[in-house]
């Protein structure tokens, strides 16, 4: 029998972790899955293990020298100058004992949930460990060392021979997966995330829309810096519904980035939790109306891990079970046992307060600036269908 979802999780995930002063921290892993407890919204049955990755399976993306190279990074023989060539050693992705087992964990957890998925085991698998939409064939970037979901994605083709609609609503564009596919007509991407004029990693323009055979599956929309919830959420629902019915995907992957909160410490956008609610609700739809319901999510960023990242990822499992609508305080145990630890006021209600930031002042310039950009898509959307009859 089909279940609902799977919820793919065990302490190996815990494992990547930087530094104790770096702000990729997967303890709020910990955090959501005891949320869920607490709700009694997931039991043990619900939970896969994650298996590690296969090198066979990673050189599916990466190139089997950076695989090595990362290999002996971990068991720390690799020279500096060396390390630094495969964006290893640097501030953003320091390198760890034991970093190609964790990071090859998280990869195994992705491909897991895909299993799931792709052999009706459940209509929909959640993967918070997994996101790390930044790594590159070669080199690591920003706090990624392989990248989780170019490797899903091309499992995907290979195993399944599906047509990938993979949606990015991670705070930071999606480069890595984009570069990925920029050539591959059956993997379409698309990213909603802050304009890259002053945010990492500067890339993710409207006008990168593939190449080659690719030209044409590739989506950006690049919010200005501030943006809130209503003009965040036509930006997402406008695009992802026309990118949908355009491409008409076999499968949805979901990047879950809850980086895009006025909370989080690294971006500049002014959402609340109450686009948390949307994304998932979005994606659920899509799944359903073109993908007989096959949904795999996974994490990504999110740097607010008292305030922010447990709720919003809780949401997420919570629409992939059909679970009751949550409003008003959170469980009270779950916010008492986790105040101690803490070294902020935790979240202790599902909407966020009112008034949480001042008005900003630029909101009918942000507005009309990002409903221009969804209007290029559209534009560019109706152009490419038009040749395609």
């Amino acid at each position: 029998m089909t279940k609902n979802a799977a919820f793919v999780f065990s302490n190996e995930l815990l494992s990547y972790r930087f530094s104790k002063e770096h702000p990729f921290n997967q303890f709020r892993l910990t955090l959501t899955l005891d949320l869920l407890k607490e709700l009694g919204a997931i039991h043990n049955e619900d939970i896969i293990p994650p298996r590690i990755a296969s090198d066979e399976e990673l050189h599916l993306i990466h190139d089997p020298s950076y695989v090595s190279a990362v290999k002996k990074a971990s068991q720390g023989n690799l020279p500096a100058d060396i390390a630094e060539n495969y964006g290893l050693g640097t501030e953003d992705t320091p390198i760890f004992p034991g970093m190609h087992e964790a990071s090859a964990y998280l990869v195994g957890g992705t491909l897991t949930a895909v299993d799931s998925v792709m052999t009706g085991k459940s209509k929909h698998a959640l993967h918070l460990g997994g996101g790390l939409h930044h790594g590159f064939r070669g080199k690591a970037s920003g706090f990624c060392v392989y990248n989780d979901s170019s490797v899903a994605i091309k499992y995907l083709q290979e195993k399944y021979h599906a047509r990938v609609l993979y949606i990015d609503t991670d705070a930071h564009h999606g480069d890595g997966v984009q570069w990925s596919f920029y050539d591959d007509e059956t993997v379409c991407t698309f990213s909603i995330h802050e304009t890259g004029r002053y945010l990492f990693p500067g890339t993710g323009n409207v006008n990168e829309w593939g190449n080659g055979k690719g030209y044409g599956y590739s989506f950006n929309i690049p919010v200005d810096a501030f943006t809130e919830d209503d003009s965040w959420l036509d930006c997402y629902r406008t695009g992802i519904k026309e990118i949908a019915a355009y491409f008409k995907p076999d499968v949805i992957l979901t990047q879950n980035g809850a980086d895009s909160h006025y909370y989080d410490p690294l971006t500049h956008l002014s959402a609340t939790i109450n686009i948390y609610r949307e994304i998932p609700k979005l994606a659920h739809e899509l799944a359903h109306q073109y993908c007989n319901g096959k949904w795999i999510a996974v994490g990504g960023g999110g740097y607010d891990i008292w305030r922010v990242v447990p709720r919003a990822w809780s949401l997420i499992w919570l629409e992939m079970m059909d679970f009751p609508y949550q409003t008003g305080k959170l469980p009270e145990a779950w916010v008492n046992k986790w105040q101690e630890k803490a070294p902020i006021p935790i979240a202790n209600t599902w909407e966020d307060p009112e008034n949480m930031y001042k008005p900003i002042p630029r909101k009918p310039e942000i507005t009309e600036k990002n409903a221009k950009t969804v209007e290029r898509i559209l534009h560019f959307i109706q152009q490419q269908s038009s040749t395609q009859k």
